[in-house]
């Protein structure tokens, strides 16, 4: 594949898991943990594989790597926490106020993990 293909697919890989976060998280807030619709079991997770795959071609094709490159060290730390975040929103928090506070939480630290993956940068805000 080349760079450009590879690229393409990530954002809108990155944006569908994005569209897929926000409509979840409205979900859950609204509605509860349970009575979800199927698709919104299994369709995130397939979607949010195949990004971490792109992610990983991409990072073997521009050959730069976690702990070797800061700002893709930045990039991963915050999709770690980007999914932690996402965990207490959708099983882990039980009250409506800490679901809420984690969902733009994650919202916030995926708008970081766009701005570095744009700047190159891990500090996106100096």
């Amino acid at each position: 594949m080349t760079y450009k293909l590879l690229i393409n697919l990530h954002i809108t890989t990155a944006l569908i898991s994005l569209l897929l976060f926000l409509f979840r998280g409205v979900w859950v807030l609204r509605y509860g943990q349970h009575n979800r619709p199927r698709w919104m079991k299994w369709l995130p997770h397939v979607n949010d594989t195949m990004l971490f795959v792109l992610g990983i071609a991409l990072m073997l094709t521009i050959q730069q790597y976690p702990v070797v490159n800061a700002w893709l060290t930045a990039k991963l730390a915050a999709l770690l926490i980007y999914i932690l975040l996402g965990m207490v929103v959708m099983k882990w928090a039980k009250q409506w106020r800490s679901q809420f506070i984690a969902w733009l939480s994650a919202l916030v630290v995926f708008a970081y993990m766009v701005g570095v993956a744009i700047s190159k940068q891990p500090l996106i805000f100096t």
